[in-house]
């Protein structure tokens, strides 16, 4: 599997986040699949399928469904789990995507802060500058829906 060392240089990505949500219910928002299906996407993306085994060498699998029906696949492994802390992860797409089988890292560190939790993601080893404003266009779009879940679930 190609892997973005192979590559003369990669780009990472780092965005953050506050959520007014306790950091407990962030984290299991963005571990659990039941969570996972109604954020883990572009805007105007749905998710028809996730499957997550949130453990250390767990795998996870994201269906995402574009606006114009196209399917594209992300999977990876779970590297680290630290609840309610961190969560580290590998990133590779299927070959639907324009980098397919290219194995990138994600890391999620999440601090309480009063009743708000400060959510710092970490998307590493991106092929291209290209890719990695993909990439934030994506996540931008899917920490926005996490945003609208957390307010959810903050209300139950």
């Amino acid at each position: 599997m190609p892997k973005p060392t192979d590559t003369a240089s990669t780009q990472s990505l780092i965005m953050t986040r506050r959520y007014a949500a306790p950091r407990d219910l962030v984290f299991a928002a963005i571990s659990q699949a039941e969570h996972l299906q109604h954020w883990m996407c572009p805007e105007g993306f749905t998710v028809p399928v996730t499957e997550a085994e949130a453990r250390v060498g767990g795998r996870f699998r994201i269906q995402m469904k574009s606006p114009e029906g196209q399917i594209f696949v992300v999977g990876g492994v779970y590297l680290l789990i630290d609840s309610p802390k961190r969560l580290v992860f590998t990133w590779t797409w299927e070959p639907e995507h324009t980098m397919p089988g290219i194995e990138t890292t994600v890391s999620i560190e999440l601090a309480a802060q009063g009743n708000e939790t400060l959510l710092t993601m970490s998307h590493m080893g991106l092929p291209s500058a290209e890719e990695r404003d993909r990439h934030e266009f994506g996540w931008t779009g899917a920490y926005d829906s996490l945003r609208v879940l957390l307010a959810k679930l903050v209300l139950r």
